[in-house]
């Protein structure tokens, strides 16, 4: 089986998480400030592209990571705040509908719209929620950012 190679034209202004550890749920900072995205007043497709450094899966098999990209009607994401996209990542024992394999480093590609239910979603931001036992920690390492969909 051979694998796939994705990818993107990076568009620093698109960056919504810097490389770094996240051992605690949080939103995403770029250059140790809280990053939020202005998509502008139209619809937007595209995809968010992860690239994950390290992640920590220990004995105990319970570690999960959510990430999330949020869109909001708030440029401060401080109301009416919904998913627009998430990726799951972690041990297989608590991911549900996984790859029946503990996630590895590597590109995660996962598409999104800015829009929910009939309203699109002017503002997006990354939250990732970290659950289960961090014996090490270490957490999760990854970058992350928005690119245009290459069909």
């Amino acid at each position: 089986m051979s694998a796939i190679n994705h990818q993107f034209i990076y568009d620093a202004d698109l960056e919504l998480k810097d490389a770094g550890l996240v051992a605690a749920s949080a939103a995403a900072q770029v250059d140790s400030t809280a990053k939020v995205l202005d998509l502008g007043e139209g619809f937007v497709e595209g995809n968010l592209i992860v690239d994950i450094t390290a992640i920590e899966i220990g004995d105990e098999n319970d570690q999960i990571y959510t990430i999330i990209l949020e869109g909001s009607s708030s440029s401060t994401i401080a109301s009416t705040i919904v998913p627009l996209a998430v990726l799951l990542v972690g041990a297989n024992e608590v991911i549900v509908g996984g790859c029946d394999v503990d996630s590895i480093i590597g590109r995660y590609v996962i598409p999104f719209r800015n829009e929910c239910v009939g309203t699109v979603y002017r503002y997006a931001r990354l939250y990732t929620v970290v659950a289960g036992t961090l014996t090490t920690g270490e957490g999760i390492n990854y970058s992350a950012w928005l690119a245009k969909s290459n069909v």
